[in-house]
């Protein structure tokens, strides 16, 4: 989920970006239908260099105007939604009380019938079923059908209300906890697609470190590599028991296909979210590129203002959206090169909030359970692919910018090899989980640099 800011209105010309950041997620992944909002992140996105300078103002700007601002609307909708006012905007109430497949299928084609449900909606939330249900069995959980049942009854009840009644995101999107908690609703429909006695954490004490660093008040930033819409919730599973304040609180700059798709909007809900357009589908309606553009500096004030005010963790995958397979091979890895002024100028960002800043990189491993499509695509609503597997985690300790650029005359050469430093670590996790999960080393995958673990058993 990264994001991109460009600084021309003109589709086609963008120049040099300066400022910016990732995305939740902005290419088109999955396969089915597993509704999860992170989709390609795209890259940090800018305005340019003499505009950093200027971020204190904007800043202060933004402040002097009472912070972040959210949309009232927005909210009014979830309250409306998740409060039991929703006969204000005559909510059908289909799927609040089913206690068979039957019916829950039934309910699709009653609401479908009755125009409540566009036919790709429709048509959407049947393979999602089908999918999860196919998936959730295949973990060999004795209450699978049950789970199938619970969990695919409250989604389609969130999906369907946001089709009644649309829910728009603010630029700065805070997770809506109540009265409705769309990030445990998000949280217990991904648990049982995660198979937990092959999933792994690598160095679980720099998470610790992670936290402390929080609590004094300073930013961290993860570097990662993206892989699917559900990763939010893989890392906030593999965390939960460990490190709660994280797994709760990251935020995820997100592109705008997860905050418009149908069936990954509810999910988005439930997490914090930077909210941009892709620089990857700015233009893919050109009359709408200035709108994108504009939106975009909004977004780059509330990260401005996230970062001053401290104790803020974001995550950004800075390659420009989900890893893919190798087209030869058919192996995964992450995807590069991760783009060097994405990563400088988030760098800088964080550098320029008169705050203590922390870059750390950190590598994910979790395609099994909603491998991306193989190529993207312009279109929003995708099919997606859903199964249980195994999942990995992994962060290392953080890389400084300064350390690297003193051994660099050339500013940008230092540039280039701190964004290197970054992919080169992650890809190194990478393979370590890849081993332990793939290559069937469990715990034995750990080296020197990489301890695993599994804090949950």
């Amino acid at each position: 989920m990264l994001i991109l800011f460009a600084s021309s209105s003109v589709c086609g010309s963008f120049p040099r970006a300066r400022v910016f950041w990732p995305s939740f997620s902005s290419s088109k992944d999955s396969a089915i239908s597993c509704s999860f909002p992170f989709r390609s992140i795209a890259r940090l996105c800018v305005v340019s260099s003499s505009k950093i300078r200027s971020m204190e103002g904007l800043v202060k700007d933004k402040e002097s105007k009472g912070g972040s601002d959210t949309s009232l609307s927005g909210t009014a909708e979830v309250l409306a939604s998740a409060s039991g006012a929703e006969k204000k905007v005559s909510h059908s109430r289909i799927f609040s009380d089913i206690h068979r497949k039957e019916d829950l299928l039934l309910g699709i084609q009653k609401e479908k019938e009755a125009g409540k449900l566009p036919p790709n909606v429709a048509a959407g939330l049947e393979e999602l079923y089908q999918n999860y249900r196919n998936a959730v069995i295949q973990s060999g959980n004795p209450r699978a059908d049950d789970i199938v049942l619970s969990n695919m009854a409250v989604a389609f009840d969130r999906i369907l209300l946001d089709v009644e009644e649309s829910f728009t995101f603010s630029p700065h999107h805070k997770a809506i906890r109540e009265p409705f908690d769309y990030y445990m609703f998000g949280q217990k429909y991904i648990r049982p697609l995660i198979d937990f006695r092959r999933s792994y954490i690598g160095n679980i004490s720099v998470f610790y470190d992670m936290e402390e660093k929080l609590k004094q008040g300073h930013n961290v930033i993860l570097i990662s590599n993206h892989q699917t819409e559900a990763d939010p919730a893989v890392i906030a599973l593999l965390l939960e028991t460990t490190n709660p304040h994280i797994a709760e609180n990251i935020t995820y700059v997100a592109g705008d296909r997860v905050v418009t798709d149908p069936l990954c909007k509810p999910f988005s809900m439930g997490r914090n979210l930077i909210c941009v357009y892709s620089k990857k589908h700015m233009c893919d309606v050109p009359e709408l590129a200035e709108m994108k553009r504009k939106a975009n500096i909004q977004s780059l004030k509330e990260m401005a203002v996230l970062l001053r005010g401290g104790s803020q963790i974001i995550w950004i995958a800075p390659s420009g959206g989900r890893d893919r397979p190798d087209p030869l091979t058919g192996d995964w890895y992450p995807q590069a090169p991760f783009d060097v002024s994405s990563i400088d100028n988030m760098r800088r960002l964080a550098d320029h909030s008169g705050v203590p800043g922390h870059i750390y990189p950190l590598a994910l491993i979790c395609y099994d359970i909603m491998p991306p499509p193989t190529q993207v695509q312009k279109e929003i609503g995708e099919q997606r692919m859903i199964s249980f597997h195994g999942v990995g985690l992994s962060v290392a300790p953080e890389i400084n910018f300064n350390g690297i650029a003193a051994v660099h005359e050339n500013p940008d050469e230092a540039k280039v090899a701190f964004s290197q430093a970054l992919y080169n670590s992650v890809v190194e996790q990478y393979n370590v989980l890849k081993s332990a999960i793939h290559g069937n080393q469990g715990l034995m995958a750990s080296n020197s640099a990489i301890t695993l673990s599994q804090p949950w058993q």
